[in-house]
């Protein structure tokens, strides 16, 4: 009996030295990308041996690895659609979701540029291709320059679901592969407009106040008002992972939930949600 127990000791550390030594495969959303790598970085300081690798992509990149099993953990800035339940159902995945931070999704613009504040509306007129010039909501007569992410990336997925309310972005929309890439082209271009997570926000371009109510309340994106929940464009990110391989990851996953980690994803500049 004792040599049962003693093999099974044996075993459940074997487990354990598995999950904390084991390569790990992170992918997926690009919001979630700077807080994954801090996470990752630190983790691996804090425990020799442990190897994990963050790739970004986009949500709907890192979902589809999850799928195909080319990765051990999707960071997603969006929930599952009822496509990919079925395709990581079909795959033979029984997926746990977990929220790690929440994100106030900021709207951008060049810092030459005098619009302060926009509604919803006007959102929705701009990236729909309706708005085209600054002068039709206050600002200089200068072409809009409107840039988006790929339809891959589930921040796009936000926007056109809570913005533009499930309306389709405009043909004249530029589409780009990456959020930084998005902060570049604003910060370069006098009339353009983009949509960032709160961590890319920098100097070089300038956040503008949003109001969901009909211009009566105009509330600038920070960590403050994502987290007293009046800013209207907030939002959960997500870890999504096969339960199967809950040893491998859960030391990980628990990392960033643990206090050290939340304290990580407001140094980042997300919110926490512990």
């Amino acid at each position: 009996m004792k040599k049962i127990l003693s093999l099974g000791l044996i075993a459940t550390s074997m487990v354990v030295a598995f999950a904390q030594t084991a390569g790990i495969k992170v992918k997926g959303s690009d919001t979630v990308l700077p807080l994954s790598q801090k996470e990752a970085e630190v983790y691996m300081k804090e425990h020799k041996g442990a190897s994990i690798t963050v790739i970004g992509g986009g949500s709907g990149v890192g979902i589809a690895a999850l799928i195909d099993g080319s990765t051990d953990i999707a960071m997603s800035s969006r929930s599952l659609k009822m496509d990919e339940k079925m395709k990581l159902k079909d795959a033979g995945k029984d997926i746990k979701e977990v929220e790690v931070a929440l994100d106030a999704l900021s709207i951008i613009v060049n810092p030459s540029n005098p619009v302060k504040q926009l509604t919803r509306e006007q959102l929705e007129g701009i990236y729909t291709g309706k708005i085209t010039n600054w002068k039709e909501v206050g600002g200089a007569d200068l072409a809009i320059v409107a840039y988006s992410r790929e339809s891959s990336s589930g921040t796009y997925e936000f926007i056109k679901d809570h913005v533009l309310q499930k309306k389709n972005f405009g043909t004249s929309i530029l589409n780009m592969p990456a959020t930084g890439a998005i902060v570049q082209s604003v910060a370069q271009t006098k009339g353009a407009i983009g949509y960032i997570g709160l961590a890319y926000m920098e100097k070089t371009v300038k956040a503008i106040n949003v109001s969901f109510d009909g211009g009566k309340t105009f509330i600038k994106p920070s960590v403050a008002t994502a987290k007293n929940k009046t800013y209207p464009i907030t939002r959960p990110l997500f870890y999504f992972y096969d339960k199967k391989i809950e040893n491998q990851v859960a030391p990980l996953v628990n990392f960033v939930l643990s206090k050290e980690g939340q304290k990580l994803v407001a140094d980042v500049g997300y919110i926490a949600i512990k």
